[in-house]
């Protein structure tokens, strides 16, 4: 499973100073907001048609710039910053830095949030309201989960460098 978010950092162009903007709170924070605009915008081809590929086309760019347009962060003491500094570790995957607890809980929360995602997929393909709410609502949930998850793989590493 770890493979498939390497390949999504490599997709990404995810380098280190990538990485230490993206920990900027309000990177992590607006990310959180894209799913469901990706909704919205997709289903506005219901009201807009083939215009509709604009919006989609502009939240699509956002998820590759928004990383990269945020300012490196001034302080890293705050929830989604050491969620997204946990992610990087995760990611990184060293034999030994993450306790087996919280690997089995983060592979977990990926396969709660891969099939919210696929219930989401589903209803925007349908135009089902009820089965893309109630996906978007499992894939959020799961992820944002995860990234709680993360900041305790980052407190653990923090106090084990102490």
């Amino acid at each position: 499973m770890n493979q498939l978010g390497r390949a999504t950092e490599r997709a990404m162009g995810m380098n280190d100073s990538v990485w230490e903007r993206h920990a900027n709170p309000w990177s992590g924070w607006s990310r959180v907001a894209i799913l469901p605009m990706l909704a919205i915008a997709i289903w506005s081809r219901v009201w807009i048609g083939w215009w509709s590929l604009i919006p989609i086309t502009i939240l699509i760019a956002w998820i590759w710039i928004n990383p990269r347009i945020f300012p490196r962060p001034k302080s890293v003491d705050n929830w989604m910053s050491q969620g997204v500094l946990g992610e990087r570790i995760w990611l990184a995957n060293k034999p030994g830095s993450i306790a087996d607890h919280h690997i089995r809980v983060a592979r977990v929360l990926t396969i709660i949030a891969g099939l919210g995602t696929l219930i989401f997929v589903g209803g925007l393909i349908w135009l089902n309201v009820a089965a893309t709410l109630f996906g978007l609502a499992v894939s959020m949930l799961g992820k944002l989960w995860f990234i709680d998850r993360m900041v305790w793989i980052y407190k653990d590493q923090q106090s084990s460098t102490k």
